[in-house]
């Protein structure tokens, strides 16, 4: 689509992009670890970042991705009432103890996922997403395929360990950064307590495993794991004053080292970086024309705090400019995307933020484009 380039905004002096991987004075306990700019994917920090490893209860983060996925498009909803199959009441280890015929919201099953870790609950969601627990593993798998993910595949949606289940650190950050695009994903797992069957017999009360929730400001993700083989590991996400990291770290053999380790990337990645902005949330940044509309134009604002992450003490030299489409038609959608905010340092692309219409505009009526229309011939106002 044809873009009009309006002008440069907000000039902030040279920018040197970070290196992929610095070498950087950090030591982690963890066996392998990422940290990454989920904005552009770049890895601030590795440590054997594509070995393959026991994913454990990490693997439900894939597993409620395929389903807010779902949601989004349709396919389910929260208010489906999901039944309990034999399989998923057969379930071991961590569980909301579902029963074979017992009817659960898919809210209930999701949040008991992202919130308790259920197993139980995962094999219903397939279920009842995919028609067959197999068939919901087959699209895990392909999800991971599309993602580039070459180091991971799934052998079930709950992490128990089984043959050819398998992922690395690298992968995992990548599996997080896909979930960011869904704010549905942070809004189940940044849940501290739910409580479930609240009017039944047996009500249950589901504690966050996730201690990052409380020990560190600025977290809302994600999934914690723990089995013998896989040790503890964690993929998260934080943010803070428009900086986002994700950390994922593996095989720490320490109880509650996996938080402690990720607690180190996260000080590093704080310490090191700083988020510089190039236009504030919700800025008019221009003004599109509407074609058969109420209104003659419609204003351009960015989709969040449009920005890159920079290393400190060197915040100088960011610039960007602003391409937006010559017309649009109506009717437009409060939202929609009309233009683009690049980023470049250097003169070279780094990033480009959406432009999306402020408000909605509706299709004019036959009167109103006829008095336009004599406005424009003869001059009347």
């Amino acid at each position: 689509m044809a873009f009009l380039v309006l002008f440069n905004v907000l000039p902030v002096g040279a920018w040197a992009a970070p290196a992929p991987t610095p070498a950087a004075p950090l030591q982690t306990e963890a066996d392998s670890a990422v940290l990454m700019d989920p904005t552009t994917g770049t890895v601030l920090f590795e440590k054997n970042p594509h070995k393959r490893v026991a994913p454990a209860s990490v693997t439900k983060l894939m597993t409620m991705l395929i389903a807010v996925e779902a949601l989004e498009q349709g396919r389910i909803s929260l208010e489906d009432k999901v039944v309990t199959s034999q399989r998923a009441y057969e379930m071991g280890g961590s569980q909301i103890y579902l029963e074979p015929g017992e009817e659960m919201s898919m809210k209930d099953l999701l949040t008991s996922i992202a919130v308790q870790s259920a197993n139980d609950a995962c094999v219903a969601v397939a279920e009842h997403l995919s028609g067959s627990y197999e068939a919901f593993v087959e699209e895990m798998n392909k999800k991971a395929e599309s993602l580039g993910l070459q180091n991971t595949h799934f052998a079930n949606p709950h992490g128990l360990p089984a043959e050819n289940h398998y992922t690395s650190a690298y992968d995992m950050a990548v599996v997080a950064r896909e979930a960011l695009k869904y704010p549905k994903v942070r809004e189940f797992f940044s849940i501290k307590h739910y409580k479930i069957r609240p009017d039944s017999s047996k009500p249950m009360l589901l504690d966050n495993h996730n201690k990052l929730l409380w020990w560190y400001p600025g977290t809302d993700g994600f999934k914690t794991g723990w089995t013998s083989e896989a040790k503890y590991c964690l993929v998260s996400t934080v943010e803070r004053e428009g900086l986002r990291f994700v950390a994922a770290v593996f095989g720490v053999p320490e109880i509650r080292g996996h938080f402690k380790e990720t607690m180190k990337l996260y000080n590093y990645g704080f310490a090191r970086y700083t988020y510089k902005s190039v236009a504030k949330a919700g800025e008019i940044l221009g003004n599109v024309p509407v074609g058969k509309g109420e209104k003659e134009t419609v204003s351009a604002i960015p989709q969040g705090i449009p920005g890159i992450l920079v290393e400190r003490g060197k915040e100088k030299g960011i610039e960007s400019r602003i391409e937006l489409q010559p017309y649009v038609d109506a009717p437009v959608s409060a939202g929609q995307k009309i233009g683009e905010l690049v980023i470049l340092q250097s003169g070279n692309e780094i990033r480009r933020v959406d432009l999306v219409a402020k408000e909605e505009v509706a299709q004019g009526k036959f009167s109103t484009m006829l008095t336009k229309m004599m406005q424009k011939m003869y001059g009347f106002q």
